[in-house]
Parts: C-alpha cells; structure tokens; sequence
C-alpha cells in the first residue's frame, strides 16, 4: 500500500471515465447469476429423528459440473472489480490521494452493510435459541447464511492491495501477472502437504484474476482482434480441460473455489477474453434507458443484496422447516417447480431490507476540509475485519464469532471515521453510475 500522494506515471493512462455501462451491467448480470444459483442449491432437509441437514442439489446433478465452467462467475466478478478499481485508484492519485485514503474508502464502503448484516443475524439467531428453536437448526442457518463472507475477505484483500498492484503493472505487468500465477501454483502443489495454505490463494489468485482486470481497464483487450480472443478462449478453456483431464484439479468449479486454485484463474483469462468479444452486444444492452436504470439501481445497493441474500433464504427456509408447509424432496419435479417461488421470495424479502440498510453502502462524507484518518488507523481496522472474516471463510461461521465478528466491525467503522469530502471542482458530473467505486 502506498502511503504518499503520488502522480500517475506515464504508462498508467488517463484516469478513465466515471463510469462504464457494459462493466456496470457484467456486474448486474454476475449478481443476478450468484443470488439465482444460490436460491437453486441451498436445500435443507428435516429428517424424521428431528435432525437437520442440507444439501446442495445443483452440485449433485450430474449435468450441473459442465453448466458450472459456463455460469462460475466469481472470476468475473473480480475481473470487474479489478477495472473500476484500478480506475477508481487513478482517479484519486489525480486528486493527490493516498494508498491509505483508498483503502480508508474500500473499508468503510465494505464493511458499514456488512457490520449491519452481522449485528442482526447476531441477534436473530440468538433470540431463536432463547424462544427454543433447535440450536442445530440454528448452527445450519449461521453456516449457510455465513457463506457470503469468504467473498468479502478475498474482495477486501484484492481491493486494499491495487495501489500497490497498480504500481507494479505500470512498471512491468506481464511479470507481476506472471509472478501472481506462479504464486497460485506453489500454493496448489503445496496444499496436499499443508491443506491449510491452500486458503493463502483466497490473496494471490484472486489478486491475479483482478490483476486482469487491469489490462482489460488499459485496453489490452479492446485492441485485440475477435480471432485473437476467440483464441485466447479456447486456449485457456483446452488448458483447463488438461490440468482436469490430468487430475491435477478436479473439473467441478464449487469444489475449485473454496479454496480457490489455479482453474479460476483460467477461468478468469477466458471471461475477460470473453467480456470484450461480447462487449458490442453488451453496449447495445447497456444503452437501453429502462437497463441503465435497473443496471443503478442494482449496483447502488450491490453489496447489500449480495451479503443479505443467502441469510434471508437461510431464515426462510429454517422457518418453514418448524412448519406443516409442504417440502418437496430435494431434486424432485415438485421442488423444482417450486424454484422460481423461492427466487421471487428472496426477492421480496430483500426489498424491505434494502430500503432499510442500503444507504449503508454510501460512505460517509467529511467537510471538504477534513483529513483522512491516520495509516495507523486505516491498518488496525484492516486487521481488526480480516480477523473474524477469515476465520468465517475457513471455519465457517458460528453464533459466538457472529458477536465478535459484529462487534470487530463496528470498531472498524469507528476507527475508520469519515472519508474526506472531494473539492467542489473535483465532484464529477451527477451520474447514474452503478459501480460500487468512491
């Protein structure tokens, strides 16, 4: 992290436009894909001596682990964050911003919907246990609605490292992107030895698929020819195919993420490779009055519809597990039927809490004469939620580390206090942009 102001240099470019449509509606299109898939595979299962489980039924179709090479858009996702954040970055180095002040943003614009989010499960869940629901159940309802906090270390941990980063892909971006590869794979042949360094690639390969990003935000992409990025797909899709083939990795996606290796990264190549192949279309989309608006809307709340989805499905389907209505068996005619009811459930169940806790997602803004917080400060509240978000992600999440973890949270925002206000010069044009980017 860089800790001084510091000019873009000759190879960083512009510092790019405000927003862009097609990265806006990729963004909406990946948490649409993430928040329908998690409504098709969570499933839990009421047994008749009382006890719980779940299953994962999309995972166990034998068709579903091809679909998954298509629809695994976690890649993506940090493909896109790695161009607005790259852009975001550049636009406060122009301002004179400093490595401290981004990640004071990133911070604060990431963990104010989270904190929400853990304060209330925290006190949902221990008020079930008080009014005699099963502590299984409740044990169930923690660890499934806890899944999206893996997304939130790793995002976190790719976003406060682009200053960074973005220093090292000006001065030599095929050999940073190399040097992160080559990390990736030194943790995978290690992890049979030690499994849990395997979680060390939630840093290094989720920085490298960011890392594309960068060349997709300078325009690498954009100046290759159609048949160049067909190439570059197949290539990277035939590679995977080997290294699967080989049984290096295994050819199922889910397994592959978490912890994540080195498929998502050739992953990643081939939807950044795709992405600009599809980006015409994409304008073309992303032109349309009616998608700019539900494309905003979306992205101005995005954080919040991600981290609140998977608690509310989990709190639904708990309760109607204490209930005489009726469960369809897992994979049958009926529960699939019953698919399309769920997705429109959540849905209904997310509008109220947007409308409660979305503006939580707005960072809060300082006079314009206020300073930043001091790097001191902006490094203790980064320890202070990674502590808990990391164990989350490789234990899983309990009630106890529900009250730590909401309470480590809200002593980062505490410490994080307010983002100094731009100059009145400096504000840019009022925009419908959705990027989720100071």
């Amino acid at each position: 992290m860089e800790g001084s102001p510091q000019r873009p240099g000759p190879g960083d470019g512009p510092p790019g436009p405000e927003r862009d449509l097609t990265i806006d509606l990729a963004r909406f299109i990946c948490l649409a894909l993430v928040v329908v898939g998690h409504s098709m595979m969570a499933s839990p299962v009421l047994h008749p001596d009382g006890t719980v489980t779940t299953e994962n039924t999309l995972a166990e179709q034998d068709w579903f682990e091809p679909v998954i090479w298509i629809f695994m858009v976690m890649p993506l996702f940090f493909v896109v964050g790695g161009v607005t954040g790259l852009q975001a970055w550049r636009r406060m180095q122009a301002r004179g911003g400093t490595g401290y002040q981004f990640a004071q943003a990133r911070l604060l614009r990431l963990i104010r919907p989270a904190s929400a989010l853990l304060a209330v499960m925290f006190v949902g869940l221990s008020g079930a246990l008080l009014l005699g629901v099963d502590p299984q159940v409740v044990g169930l309802m923690a660890s499934g609605a806890g899944m999206p906090l893996w997304f939130l270390a790793a995002y976190l941990a790719a976003q406060l490292n682009i200053p960074l980063l973005a220093r090292l892909h000006r001065r030599a971006p095929w050999i940073t992107l190399g040097a992160l590869a080559a990390l990736v794979v030194a943790v995978d042949c290690l992890r049979g030895a030690m499994p849990l360094l395997a979680y060390v690639n939630m840093l290094f390969l989720w920085c490298a698929v960011q890392q594309l990003g960068f060349f997709v935000a300078d325009g690498f992409f954009a100046r290759r020819s159609i048949s160049w990025l067909v190439g570059l797909i197949a290539a990277s899709n035939l590679l995977l195919l080997i290294v699967t083939g080989l049984r290096l990795y295994r050819d199922n996606m889910l397994v592959n993420l978490n912890p994540p290796n080195f498929c998502l990264l050739l992953l990643g190549v081939s939807q950044a490779a795709a992405l600009q192949l599809f980006r015409p279309s994409l304008d073309r989309v992303a032109s349309v009055a009616w998608v700019q608006s539900t494309v905003a809307l979306v992205g101005r709340r995005a954080m919040t519809i991600y981290l609140w989805h998977l608690p509310l499905l989990a709190a639904m389907t708990g309760l109607l597990l204490l209930t005489d209505f009726p469960k369809p068996a897992s994979a049958t005619a009926a529960w699939w039927w019953s698919r399309p009811l769920v997705i429109l459930a959540v849905i209904a169940l997310l509008l109220p809490v947007i409308a409660l806790l979305g503006r939580l997602e707005e960072r809060p803004t300082a006079a314009v004469h206020s300073r930043g917080r001091p790097p001191a400060a902006v490094v203790t509240a980064a320890v202070v939620v990674f502590i808990p978000v990391v164990d989350a992600a490789v234990n899983g999440l309990t009630l106890p580390l529900l009250g730590g973890g909401a309470a480590c949270f809200a002593l980062a925002v505490l410490l994080l206090g307010r983002v100094p206000a731009r100059t009145k010069e400096a504000l840019p044009a009022k925009s419908l942009s959705a990027n989720v980017e100071p």
